[in-house]
């Protein structure tokens, strides 16, 4: 057997189970919530032309008119062409999981589905892929093939290194990008606390500059830690490792509570700045929460 063709078998497979998957779920009302919210630049100039009975008078070019002695009028067209940039934290802590789907199958599969939303639109798509650092990047484009690539990406990417470091990367990607952009930022934010002030600084950079949604990938185990007795304790990301008695009851519940109060503050954070949070718990359905979301969104922006 060619064990090369059959790893590549393997992956078009899942890639295109993917495909079907998502494009099943945007035959529903997500296609139509996602071209409400994300709209355009406004409207560009297409040309002039002679009047014709039945068009709004409110577009004749007076100044044209006067000159050829008929009537003219302006055409426009809707700038409806977006850029959208998918930000993937593919770092060691997106591995857990504890329900059906781990984290980092969650945010491959919402990536999907954000991607194939922005293509129907016939928006550009990019990716940036990132630990600790730049892990890979695919500059935006159009079309079938170059969505499948960006998932084909997110899906078998073999990280470099196992931190995360979203600040790095923002303040990175703030320097390069001119364009305004709507920016997916899928990540489970965990990063060291005392960055914390650095990050919400370089998410607030990023917010006026583009069209920032944050979404967060959360697993209920991580913060209902059970009684298993004297376990050690790994870090995905330090690999420093630490034995803890986890039936001491006041421990599992301080623990808890600082992974309770961690999430509350970057969510209070986030609001006080005016930058869009979507949680997503590994338990739920993230279509439902997500078009929730959004429409939450077109409300509050009305």
């Amino acid at each position: 057997m060619d064990i090369k063709a059959e790893i590549i078998r393997n992956v078009l497979r899942k890639v295109r189970q993917l495909e079907v998957r998502t494009n099943r779920l945007l035959d529903g009302h997500l296609m139509g919530v996602y071209r409400s919210i994300f709209k355009g630049q406004g409207i560009e100039f297409e040309e002039v032309r002679e009047y014709t009975v039945g068009d709004d008078v409110r577009s004749i070019d007076w100044n044209i008119t006067a000159k050829m002695n008929r009537p003219f009028i302006k055409k426009f067209r809707e700038d409806r062409e977006l850029t959208v940039l998918l930000l993937i934290d593919i770092s060691a802590s997106l591995d857990f999981g504890s329900m059906e789907l781990s984290k980092r199958e969650v945010v491959t599969e919402l990536a999907s589905l954000l991607a194939f939303s922005a293509n129907r639109n016939n928006d550009k798509v990019g990716l940036l892929l990132f630990s600790d650092r730049i892990e890979g990047f695919v500059a935006p484009d159009k079309g079938r093939r170059h969505i499948l690539r960006i998932i084909r990406d997110i899906l078998f990417h073999e990280p470099m290194a196992r931190g995360t470091d979203i600040t790095a990367i923002l303040r990175h990607l703030n320097g390069i990008l001119k364009k305004r952009a709507i920016i997916f930022l899928l990540s489970d934010f965990l990063q060291q606390r005392s960055d914390a002030g650095k990050l919400i600084d370089a998410l607030e950079i990023t917010n006026r500059r583009h069209d920032l949604v944050c979404i967060k990938i959360e697993d209920p185990r991580e913060g209902d830690l059970p009684d298993l007795g004297l376990v050690t304790f790994r870090d995905p990301e330090t690999g420093e490792v630490l034995w803890v008695d986890t039936s001491q009851r006041e421990f599992r519940e301080r623990y808890g509570l600082e992974r309770y109060h961690r999430g509350k503050q970057l969510e209070e954070r986030l609001k006080k700045s005016a930058i869009d949070l979507l949680k997503i718990d590994t338990r739920e359905n993230y279509l439902q929460a997500l078009e929730q979301f959004l429409k939450r969104r077109i409300f509050r922006r009305r």
